[in-house]
């Protein structure tokens, strides 16, 4: 038998995306189910994670964080980023359309493969300037910053403070030893 053909494989649109039930990414076409729920302990990394963004832009008037949204990144490539930072006002309520500026993603056994590399790619190639990679289980984050272009390892944090520099913005310090 041979190998399967991408062109005999569904490929799904924003279009179809609206019309779904439950949670959902869509990465090149391809539908990917955001079901169960995450686990008590991501969710509340997460939650720990976006009490301390929401306190470091409290007084910048351009940047603010939020928990899952929309980031349609074109027709066929929409995802939603455990907690991000975004410096610019959406253009509409639905979804975001432009990159932010730091994403943090909190893997879970579901979601590793794609975090580590599928979204990985996406966010260095969209000009995601800071991806935090954030593994519950071995309480490290893997900070990774771009620079022409690519990714650069910064750090794997665990009690680390980490300076994180944006541009529309003052420099922010994010203590990775509150999230744990």
């Amino acid at each position: 038998m041979g190998e399967l053909k991408l062109e005999y494989l569904p490929h799904y649109t924003y279009e179809n995306y609206k019309e779904w039930e439950d949670n959902w990414e869509l990465i090149y076409g391809v539908a990917y189910n955001m079901s169960p729920a995450p686990m008590i302990k991501h969710q509340s990394i997460s939650n720990k994670i976006a009490w301390q963004l929401q306190e470091l832009f409290r007084e910048c008037e351009t940047c603010q964080s939020l928990l899952p949204v929309d980031w349609k990144i074109d027709e066929d490539t929409i995802v939603q980023p455990d907690n991000l930072v975004i410096c610019h006002q959406p253009q509409n309520e639905a979804y975001i359309s432009k990159a932010p500026e730091i994403i943090f993603e909190i893997l879970s056994k579901s979601t590793a493969v794609k975090d580590q590399h599928l979204k990985y790619e996406l966010y260095e190639k969209e000009g995601v300037k800071y991806y935090i990679i954030v593994n519950p289980d071995d309480t490290i984050a893997k900070i990774y910053a771009l620079q022409n272009g690519r990714y650069i390892k910064v750090d794997d944090a665990y009690d680390e403070i980490i300076t994180f520099k944006i541009d529309k913005c003052k420099a922010i310090t994010f203590d990775f030893s509150k999230i744990w």
